[in-house]
């Protein structure tokens, strides 16, 4: 359960997993994160002790951040296949000391990952973007939004057929959602309830054959018009 108390947003019933091979640095990322979010956080050194996940004795985790320790994009994708790639099938991923020219994140937002958190990000981030993945958003930078969307567009034609199923509402929340927006801001731009969102976004993935905001962002960067794209765009971090 997501709640507030006293203002601040708290975690209770939630599972962190934090793995890497760094265990002094992660238990005490794991005692910090406990206190500012209330969610029960446990340091593992692999994900191998939440891959047996279909064992009804076993824990299913919320959230697993994984330390991205690695020097080169060829070496964070064979330490993913091995180590993080099953725990997508049933608990979201987002990766934490990763370096800021390492060019990852395209690769890895196209497999699923859902935020980055990087070497000079400072503590408070952390709490900030785990509640915004459990409130179902994406933490990503713009730039790092606009590098992507940028990347997609020069990957396709500039057709809109991919458009013709959707009705003109659904392709402006999808390219607000695209350009950062959280379902809060767009009600508010919109002039609609956040329960009209959902149900916008409900039919949006259900056209377009998606099950989460990351892949509708990139469906949206390879379909859409540059125009729509560019047009709606936001300084928010959750992305």
């Amino acid at each position: 359960m997501v709640s507030k108390v006293g203002g601040m947003t708290t975690l209770t019933d939630r599972l962190i997993y934090i793995a890497g091979p760094l265990k002094l640095q992660n238990a005490l990322m794991a005692f910090f994160l406990e206190r500012e979010t209330g969610a029960k956080c446990l340091a593992v050194e692999k994900f191998h002790v939440i891959q047996g996940i279909d064992d009804v004795n076993t824990t299913r985790p919320n959230l697993c951040l994984w330390d991205c320790l690695r020097n080169d994009l060829e070496s964070c994708l064979l330490e993913f296949e091995s180590n993080c790639k099953e725990i997508l099938n049933h608990s979201p991923v987002a990766f934490f000391n990763v370096s800021p020219g390492l060019g990852i994140e395209a690769e890895f937002m196209s497999r699923g990952v859902q935020g980055f958190f990087y070497e000079h990000d400072h503590l408070e981030q952390f709490p900030k973007g785990i509640c915004a993945i459990f409130n179902k958003e994406l933490w990503f930078s713009r730039k790092i939004m606009t590098e992507v969307m940028l990347k997609g567009n020069n990957h396709r034609n500039f057709s809109t057929r991919h458009e013709t199923d959707l009705t003109y509402r659904e392709i402006e929340i999808l390219a607000m959602v695209a350009g950062g927006a959280s379902n809060k801001m767009i009600a508010e731009k919109l002039y609609i309830s956040l329960h009209t969102v959902k149900t916008h976004l409900y039919n949006i993935f259900k056209k377009i054959n998606v099950t989460n905001r990351l892949r509708a962002a990139l469906w949206a960067t390879r379909n859409l018009s540059y125009r729509k794209l560019t047009h709606e765009k936001y300084d928010s971090k959750p992305y």
